[in-house]
């Protein structure tokens, strides 16, 4: 058991950027890797060799991150590749056509990092298909880029050794902030969208931490149904930092923020660990990733979702996954 103050306040990481083999003829997909932590994670895997799909929002916004990119690693030597693939998790409908065209280039996928949210949006905030803004971006999207991936993520498998191909969602310190049932649902099955963010902007709202469990969730229904390929899915909670996504808190909270947490890189650390750390093996599938690299427990209250009322769960996991496939039915 992690103890509050390791989970706060994680020693230093186990697994960095020195400890990454050659990723040469590997390719992975880094959602919101413009900025922040996805970024922090691409310059890394770009380093050592790896194609990377740079997935943003805009053509200009990849454009700026490679710049970047390219600008911080001039001086080292590389055989990395960093490509586009435009898409706006907001907006479901471009999901596809930005899986096609990735399918149109590549034959492979090593590493598929579901790392892009948006947290304590403004209240009644939706993506283009009326859905809550946070439940969009940090759910349904994901879901069904993943889904879409799932070909040639198995394809891959066949040919890499166990559980080296990998899919991470990226979610956030589950011990804390958390609803109390993990997460709730109107009488058609859907996750409703719970107050807090509006107000609560010193912290996690209850609508954004909502959609972390569902991350979770997300992250053993893959491993349940993509294990026996030899694929892993885990989440990882990055760790506390100062990044973009805490763009809509309290200026108080953000200075604070700049003061006592530590700079991207080292949630890219987390996602690094998730993603190719050897001392996560088929036992850890769906399991779940501590900053800076450890593996952890999910609070037995998220646990329980993953298990039918006949089993002593709530069934939570399950109701959840039939809402990502009845939202995202139709742009498959």
């Amino acid at each position: 058991m992690v103890s509050t103050f390791s989970a706060l306040f994680p020693p230093a990481p186990s697994f960095t950027d020195k400890d990454l083999p050659d990723l040469a003829g590997r390719v992975f997909i880094i959602t919101g890797a413009a900025s922040g932590v996805g970024f922090e994670l691409a310059k890394m895997l770009y380093v050592a060799g790896g194609t990377v799909y740079i997935a943003a929002r805009s053509t200009s916004r990849y454009e700026a991150a490679t710049d970047k990119i390219k600008a911080q690693t001039g001086g080292k030597k590389t055989e990395g590749r960093l490509k586009p693939m435009i898409l706006d998790l907001a907006d479901l409908s471009t999901v596809k056509p930005a899986v096609d065209e990735f399918l149109r280039q590549e034959t492979r996928l090593d590493v598929l990092v579901n790392n892009a949210a948006v947290m304590n949006t403004p209240l009644g905030s939706q993506g283009k298909q009326g859905h809550d803004l946070e439940m969009v971006t940090n759910c349904l999207a994901p879901y069904l880029l993943t889904k879409l991936l799932e070909p040639i993520l198995i394809q891959t498998a066949t040919s890499s050794p166990p559980f080296s191909v990998r899919i991470v969602f990226v979610v956030a310190l589950m011990q804390f902030f958390t609803p109390a049932i993990a997460m709730e649902f109107d009488a058609d099955g859907r996750p409703k969208i719970l107050p807090g963010d509006n107000y609560m902007q010193s912290q996690p709202g209850n609508n954004y931490m909502q959609t972390k469990v569902g991350g979770t969730w997300l992250a053993a229904d893959f491993a349940n149904r993509l294990g026996s390929e030899g694929i892993l899915s885990v989440s990882v909670h990055p760790g506390l930092m100062r990044t973009e996504l805490q763009r809509n808190m309290a200026t108080s909270a953000r200075v604070g923020m700049k003061l006592l947490f530590k700079g991207p890189v080292y949630g890219a650390y987390s996602e690094l660990f998730a993603g190719f750390s050897p001392k996560l093996k088929g036992q850890n599938n769906g399991g779940y990733v501590l900053a800076w690299g450890r593996i952890a427990e999910l609070p037995e209250y998220i646990k329980k979702g993953s298990k039918s009322k006949a089993e002593g769960g709530t069934g939570g996991a399950k109701m959840f996954m039939g809402y990502c496939e009845r939202e995202t039915v139709g742009f498959q």
